[in-house]
Order: C-alpha cells, then structure tokens, then sequence
C-alpha cells in the first residue's frame, strides 16, 4: 500500500535544533510517523520536544550542543548509535541569522554562521554517513532557504551558507546515492517561526514580505511536517540531490 512507504516505524532520527520552530516541527513530524528522536540544541531547552514526542509514544534522547564549535561536534552520529542503537535520518536544521550591511558585517558573526550552517551539516553528514554506509541506506535532508536561491538584504553569511548547503546537498548526493544514501535539502520560505518572529513585525519589512508573497501569507511551522517525512520515508527513494521550495509560491512570482 502507498501509505506505507510513509512510515518511519523502527527507524531513528537525528534532528539538529529540535528544541523549536522550524525544528520542532520537523522533529514532531517524524515521530508521528513513527521514528525516535535525538534531538541536539544550543540551549538544550528541549523539555516540550521530548514531551511531544514521548507522548506519540517515541523515545526521546537529546543534549546541548553549540555546532559552531568543532569540539561539541566530535562523535555525535556515535552517542546516537550508542543510545538509540542506530542512525537512519539525519535532519541538518540547526541555524542562526544576524543582519547587518556587509560592508559592517563582522567576520566572528561571518564564521559563526557560516560554521554552524554549513560546516556543522558537512561535519554531521559525514559522521551519519560512515554508519549509514555500513548498511547501506540512509536518508540526510539538509534545510536551505529560498535564500539558497537570491541574494537577501544585508544577511551576507546567511546567504552565503544556504548557497553553500544547496551546493553541498547536490555534492553529496551524486557521491552517496549510488550506496544507499538519499541526500536531499528543504527550502523553506517565510514561515512563522522564532528566528523570523523580529522580521516578521517590523512595521516596513513585514508588510513587504507578506505582500510578495503569492498565497498571501507566512507559513506555519507544521506545514514542513509531509515534506520531512517523505524525504525521510522509503516513498523517495529515488530521489536524490534535490532542492525543494516549500514557500507559498515565493520563488515562482
């Protein structure tokens, strides 16, 4: 049956920034469709996570990292293994965003975002993938923006990293796909999430976005919840190294 290559049933998740937004609801989106959870934050503020997930009746491991730190990076595929017996999805969501012009744009923020981005999703693809290879199967989805695709206003590394991980995504995938694994990016638009929330309620910026817009509004955070499961199920198996839009038609207009 067709619904069934949607189910995640036994299968074991790791999510990056799992604790809110985007990565929440990411997160809740693979339990209900049956897959346990590690879930890494910055804050390690995750008790409504795990309490969301543990209730779908999914197990639930999660601990703080920063990922702009090389260090707090080191074995994380390994613990997940270690705790939850296995490494099947990899979900690179964790981000961060400062605005500035880029002719002030300082290079500590230009590393920091640039490293927890790109460098943390390029680190934790390959710590998944020496597992994943063992098998031979896996799924990583890596979260561009539709700012994969333009250039933005006065977010350089921003930018700059989401170009780089729809690059990366693409890189990847012709290197694994051959041996089992699906590497594939997400390219969320506008949504209603924390990061966005300043943006969101400027009085001159929020209007201008809503109002580019085709559907006429922001997206909810839920609504990543199909695309994750099916970039994460055995219904895309054949897809690989793609970059899909979910933006309420933002790149179309």
């Amino acid at each position: 049956m067709i619904l069934d290559l949607f189910k995640l049933d036994g299968r074991v998740a790791l999510v990056t920034g799992a604790n809110r937004g985007l990565g929440q609801a990411l997160t809740i989106g693979l339990a209900e469709a049956g897959a346990d959870i590690a879930g890494v934050s910055r804050s390690g503020d995750d008790s409504e996570t795990r309490r969301r997930v543990e209730a779908l009746g999914r197990r639930y491991v999660g601990w703080q990292a920063d990922l702009a730190d090389e260090k707090q990076r080191e074995g994380i595929a390994d613990r997940v293994v270690r705790e939850l017996g296995r490494i099947d999805i990899l979900v690179n969501n964790a981000g961060l965003i400062t605005r500035r012009p880029p002719e002030e744009y300082p290079l500590v923020e230009w590393h920091t975002v640039v490293d927890v981005h790109l460098t943390a999703t390029f680190d934790l693809s390959q710590q998944a993938a020496r597992h994943m290879l063992k098998r031979g199967r896996g799924k990583i989805v890596n979260l561009g923006s539709v700012l994969s695709f333009e250039g933005g206003l006065n977010i350089p590394a921003y930018t700059a990293a989401k170009h780089g991980i729809a690059g990366l995504t693409k890189s990847l995938a012709v290197a694994w796909s051959g041996k089992g694994i699906n590497v594939n990016c997400i390219a969320p638009g506008y949504f209603d999430s924390n990061p966005a929330t300043s943006l969101r309620h400027d009085p001159v910026r929020g209007p201008q976005l809503l109002d580019r817009i085709p559907c006429g509004r922001w997206g909810e955070p839920d609504e990543l919840k199909g695309i994750i499961v099916f970039l994460a199920s055995d219904a895309s198996n054949y897809m690989h190294g793609s970059i899909v839009p979910i933006d309420g038609g933002w790149l179309a207009r």
